[in-house]
């Protein structure tokens, strides 16, 4: 440019130096110790994200504050530095400078972080967490069933993952903020990674042997897992923890009390019952207490997210960490149950056993115990399944959960009594459970702080009636162990627990193990039974009421497929004897 040689290297070498220089100095900006040198985030921000999974993890790899909030592409990074002399304004103005300061700022804060990842694909987050670069196999159910629902519908990290670093704010957003925020982008979407694909097509599923799994049991699981041919029964209805001195330490394997089933060849399904708190229907479908809200109002069962969580949630509910106001000290978060279900031409028979559990009195019950009569009760809920022609709208995705409200007993939004009186069903004891499609609305997220739920409104007795007919309930089989009464009954308006064709329970306490055994006829012309037939698959959950708990204070399942024969498809299958 008309320049000496001479003058060309100086000029190139000044602009190295000052490039060099300017970039260093832009990247000392990036490192912890810049971040954290002002006591707003060293006593606010850095506090909580010490305690995450980003500051300390097995692998040792520390994601720093920017990481998440610089961009790496240097044209992005130019131009949130400028953005960041905003930040330096507010510091200047002491707006956040005390606690109390930045708490009042925390939910704009977060706002402004979140539209920011959500305009790039969370593309910081992407820097270490590519959907390619994931191995769907070490992930968990739920994980890979909503990082492959995020590539198909276009949604980003963002949308799921608030408050990964930070306290959870998000809580603060109404629904409609939270549904906005968090909806797909087309633009986003992209096609499931190879690996991914691979794994769907080889229909491979993380499932732990079941030797494995036996073996490593506690021996009272193994007890109510493997049990022999040649113990004894005992006697139907029994349920002292006396044991005779002859007696087994295991349950009977071949014909027990009630039917004539010999148990030894029916292969037990493991499901585990897990203590639900406060969370109802409405909890489910709301995003802000729920992050499963978009998945299953999709159309994913419970099941198809939670499988081999219910442990981690009983746990997490029954200290009241979550969803549970009122805790009950030294109750378990969960109850695994072997299952075992069998068939003949007239009958399904199941037969359920688990371990027995210490005594938690219950602070709120006279003497500790809800209900004195009964040390256990066991519930089932059975609902046809068909996805063209769905009698019960979620029971194919949440089994019996969907006859929880968020107004019934014991539950946030339980009416008074005044408020009660002149109901046109059965409201001496408050409500226990209902369906939706006994209702004209129901009340989903409490806008406008509305009472969730829909007890009081209730459909004209006609539509109920049809609904009936129409197969529009859940049938519903309880089992009393105290007082040895088998319930057959049914969910539609409110709980009836009576007019079914009959069903049969037997059970016992034998060295510490519960054996419930039910037989019940396959078909049947009573209102609020339904007539099963070997060739289709039903919904089916299970609720146990232990150590004398009533009303929500129980343990239930998630909801899960009964069928007959169909080992590929059924998560209970009843074997033809």
């Amino acid at each position: 440019m008309g320049t000496t040689l001479g003058a060309a290297l100086f000029f190139m070498i000044v602009g190295v130096i000052f490039w060099g220089g300017f970039n260093t100095a832009m990247e000392m900006t990036n490192t912890m110790d810049f971040c954290i040198s002002c006591h707003e985030m060293e006593e606010n921000v850095y506090q909580e994200y010490r305690k995450t999974i980003h500051f300390t993890n097995r692998s040792g790899v520390r994601a720093a504050c920017s990481d998440c909030h610089v961009p790496r592409p240097w044209v992005h990074k130019v131009i949130r530095k400028i953005q960041a002399s905003n930040e330096v304004l507010h510091k200047v103005l002491g707006t956040i400078d005390t606690p109390e300061k930045f708490n009042a700022k925390r939910l704009t804060l977060a706002k402004n972080v979140w539209r920011a990842m959500k305009s790039t694909d969370s593309r910081e987050c992407r820097n270490c967490h590519d959907f390619d670069s994931m191995n769907p196999a070490d992930q968990k159910k739920r994980s890979r069933k909503q990082h492959a629902n995020a590539m198909e519908d276009g949604n980003t990290c963002i949308d799921c993952h608030k408050g990964i670093a930070h306290n959870k704010v998000h809580d603060k957003l109404t629904e409609q903020e939270l549904e906005e925020i968090s909806k797909p982008v087309p633009e986003n979407k992209r096609p499931i990674a190879p690996q991914w694909q691979a794994f769907i097509d080889n229909g491979k599923k993380l499932v732990t042997n079941k030797a494995d799994k036996k073996a490593n049991a506690p021996a009272a699981e193994q007890a109510l897992a493997a049990p022999t041919a040649a113990e004894q029964a005992p006697a139907a209805n029994d349920v002292s923890d006396a044991a005779p001195a002859a007696a087994a330490a295991k349950p009977a394997a071949t014909a027990a009390s009630g039917s004539s089933i010999d148990w030894s060849g029916v292969e037990p399904a493991e499901v585990t019952l897990f203590y639900p708190g406060q969370a109802s229907i409405e909890w489910i479908m709301t995003g802000s207490d729920h992050g499963g809200k978009r998945p299953f109002l999709k159309g994913d069962r419970c099941f198809d997210c939670h499988e081999d969580e219910e442990v981690d949630i009983g746990d997490l509910i029954v200290t009241g960490d979550k969803v549970e106001p009122t805790p009950i000290p030294g109750k378990r978060g969960s109850i695994v149950v072997n299952i075992q279900a069998a068939h003949d031409a007239d009958n399904l028979y199941m037969r359920f056993q688990w371990e027995d559990g210490e005594h938690a009195p219950i602070p709120f019950a006279d003497g500790g115990k809800m209900d004195p009569e009964n040390p256990v009760k066991l519930a089932i809920m059975l609902a046809t399944d068909s996805e063209d022609d769905p009698k019960v709208e979620f029971a194919e995705r949440a089994g019996c959960w969907q006859t929880c409200h968020h107004d019934v007993n014991y539950m946030p939004d339980q009416p008074d009594k005044s408020a009660l009186a002149g109901s046109k069903l059965d409201s001496n004891n408050g409500f226990t459970k209902y369906l939706k499609e006994s209702r004209t609305d129901i009340e989903i997220e409490g806008k406008g702080g509305a009472k969730r739920g829909g007890w009081d409104k209730l459909k004209d007795a006609a539509e109920i009636q049809a609904a009936l007919e129409n197969g529009s309930f859940m049938d519903l089989l309880r089992y009393k162990a105290g007082t040895g009464e088998s319930e057959d009954g049914y969910i539609l308006a409110e709980r009836v627990m009576s007019g079914g064709q009959g069903v049969d329970f037997t059970g016992s306490l034998n060295d510490g193990i519960w054996t419930v055994e039910m037989t019940r006829k396959l078909t049947s012309d009573k209102p609020g039974d339904i007539s099963m037939a070997t060739d289709q698959m039903y919904n089916i959950g299970f609720a146990i009421h232990d150590d004398y708990s009533n009303s929500r204070f129980h343990h239930v399942s998630l909801g899960l497929k009964l069928g007959f024969d169909n080992e590929e498809d059924a998560d209970i299958n009843a074997i033809g004897k």
